[in-house]
């Protein structure tokens, strides 16, 4: 398994704040079921997708894992995610990189907790965007597959 050092936590985003302070406007931002976050922590461990599922329980006691996800078509990190969950990892996992408010709900139900998104696409898919895929708890495919 691949471990990056961590890096300083990011700035709050201006145009996504939660609260009343002021960021830049390249600063990234955390998506969470109730809508955009500033960057508060930086993560113990980042799991590169080509991280080895049997090497994840070094893992294990870290309080915030990041996953990243170098393009939105790679799905590895949902797999990371996953097993990660499956082993006992009882901290927060954030996704990094490529991915786009449609991929919110599948990273939820993986046991992602948070998503970090680059203002720029923040900016292109808002808020609203992302909390309209919020509702993953109660969406289930193939209840309404059955009829």
């Amino acid at each position: 398994m691949t471990t990056a050092a961590p890096t300083a936590p990011a700035r709050q985003p201006a145009a996504a704040a939660a609260g009343p302070a002021a960021a830049p406007a390249d600063a990234p931002v955390l998506v969470r079921d109730d809508g955009f976050h500033p960057v508060d922590t930086a993560p113990d461990v980042a799991l590169p997708p080509d991280s080895d599922p049997a090497a994840l329980a070094p893992c294990l006691g870290a309080s915030l894992v990041a996953v990243e996800f170098p393009a939105m078509t790679d799905g590895r990190g949902f797999t990371l995610a996953r097993l990660l969950r499956e082993q006992g990892f009882s901290g927060r996992i954030r996704a990094t990189g490529a991915l786009i408010a449609d991929q919110y709900a599948m990273a939820r139900r993986v046991g992602i907790d948070e998503v970090q998104i680059p203002a720029e696409l923040a900016r292109r898919q808002p808020q609203e965007q992302w909390l309209a895929r919020a509702d993953w708890q109660d969406w289930d495919h193939r209840s309404r597959l059955a009829g």
